[in-house]
């Protein structure tokens, strides 16, 4: 998934941001809130947040908005720098789940055979 590309600047205002993003500006402060950024004010006390703050929301949007990602697990995401499988997958239990798979499969193809090849049919005993 491409992002539309940041311009060259310093600062960017809320405005900016959210069309960037390609999120309302209430969803950004509230993102803001939820992952403790803390951007600069101009002198009229509007935020101002800078190329690495629109970098994180693009990646705040990604987790949240393309990927399924809740505000904690995107959090989670973002601290550790690794990307989980999906938000509340259990390894443990994909990998419980594709053995599973894998029987039902042998059974499937145990069945496919038995039906393409029928066996004989009992003959009558011979006198």
């Amino acid at each position: 998934m491409s992002h539309p590309s940041i311009p060259d600047k310093l600062f960017f205002r809320i405005g900016e941001v959210g069309r960037i993003v390609g999120v309302e500006n209430h969803v950004l402060r509230y993102w803001e809130s939820e992952f403790r950024m803390r951007p600069q004010r101009s002198s009229s006390g509007h935020r101002m947040y800078r190329r690495r703050d629109v970098e994180k929301f693009l990646r705040i949007q990604q987790l949240v908005h393309e990927r399924g990602f809740t505000i904690q697990g995107a959090r989670k995401a973002l601290s550790e720098g690794v990307e989980p499988m999906a938000e509340g997958v259990d390894p443990d239990r994909v990998a419980e789940a594709l053995i599973q798979l894998s029987k039902v499969q042998r059974q499937i193809r145990t069945l496919r055979r038995d039906l393409l090849v029928p066996s004989l049919p009992d003959l009558p005993a011979s006198r």
